[in-house]
């Protein structure tokens, strides 16, 4: 299929490629399979421990008082995979006085496969699912996107004698997908940082996608109030980013144009870019900062350690490893990072003492 567009209309941009290979309504990777887990492509943060979708939990929940305890709340989750986080949460809460009669859950999921495995996960709770955030009714949010910026397309571009071109992906002699520059200069080069200090040969993602996702959740914030909590892999790019595109199959890295549909798909996000979008639109944003540092203040280890005292020893060295590998900086701890979203007017979220931009 993909070929057969390539020979019809010429190379696609990335941006194309990555939105088909995912999210095409029969053949992409997503509305195949359930990605996750030791039988599937990868393992998210909810998956590794229990812990990351409890304390997620409580964070919202005392963010939910410090707004004045808003009737009815949207807790909304984009890409909730198995539903692990959200049962994590919607668990560690029972207690917090109000917050589940208050609380609306709201999954924003295009995969057959992954409702299915969220129905059977959160059991008979209420719950709405949604194809995208347009389609939850107005009211205050409290918004968890773990792990779903990646995902989303970008386009490449490469620095050339011309100028920045777009990468996209063509077929060579063989008729096998293959990178190939446009062309013509691209005007999304004007979204790059530090653009014309660039050497020849630089690669820069740019993601209109992420952005303009980032500005809805803004509006949103701003019209409704609430919190927005975005959680991914990458960094605050003062620079073009390199190329940072990387497919994983069965645990392991692979080419991202051996097999389309076949393997997840991925690039790091720029957190500089989903900043600006956001405070552009309103919002006031706050970080990032670590995941590490993001869960250790929130009190992990405590958390773990009380696991610990009543776990059997297989269940402990599993506790141990997971809190390694959300924290540690050599594992999750500080590749990826924690982004707040709030109205201007709403009090900072918690752990956070000012926001890092605001509008204007």
């Amino acid at each position: 299929m993909l070929a057969g567009e390539i020979a019809r209309s010429g190379p696609m941009p990335v941006a194309r490629f990555m939105a088909l290979a995912l999210a095409h309504p029969t053949l992409g990777y997503y509305q195949r399979r359930d990605p996750l887990g030791a039988a599937g492509d990868f393992v998210t943060a909810p998956e590794v421990s229990q812990a990351f979708g409890e304390l997620l939990g409580l964070w919202l929940a005392q963010a939910w008082r410090e707004l004045g305890a808003p009737a009815p709340v949207r807790v909304v989750e984009l890409g909730p995979g198995r539903g692990t986080l959200m049962a994590d949460l919607l668990r560690a809460t029972a207690g917090v006085s109000g917050f589940h009669d208050a609380l609306r859950v709201h999954l924003v999921e295009t995969s057959e496969p992954l409702r299915a495995r969220q129905r059977a996960r959160l059991g008979d709770w209420p719950v709405q699912w949604h194809a995208n955030l347009d389609e939850v009714p107005p009211g205050a949010l409290l918004l968890v996107a773990n792990e779903f910026f990646d995902a989303l397309p970008v386009h490449q571009l490469i620095r050339t004698e011309q100028g920045w071109v777009e990468r996209c992906i063509g077929l060579d002699a063989n008729g096998t997908l293959a990178f190939v520059p446009s062309g013509e200069p691209s005007a999304m080069a004007a979204e790059v940082p530090a653009a014309e200090d660039a050497p020849l040969g630089s690669v820069a993602e740019v993601s209109p996608a992420r952005a303009r996702l980032a500005a809805k959740f803004a509006r949103r914030l701003v019209a409704d109030g609430g919190v927005a909590l975005l959680i991914d892999y990458g960094a605050w790019a003062d620079r073009p980013t390199g190329d940072t595109l990387q497919a994983m199959r069965a645990h392991a890295p692979a080419d991202p144009l051996a097999a389309p549909g076949e393997a997840d798909l991925s690039t790091q996000v720029d957190f500089r870019a989903l900043a600006e979008a956001a405070a552009e639109a309103g919002a006031a944003v706050y970080g990032p900062v670590p995941q590490g540092t993001f869960l250790r203040a929130l009190g992990i280890e405590a958390r773990i350690a009380v696991l610990l005292s009543r776990a059997t020893p297989e269940q402990r060295r599993a506790l141990r490893a997971g809190l390694f590998r959300l924290t540690d900086p050599s594992a999750m701890g500080e590749l990826f990072k924690v982004l707040a979203l709030a109205a201007p007017a709403a009090p900072p979220p918690p752990g956070f003492d000012a926001p890092t931009l605001t509008t204007g």
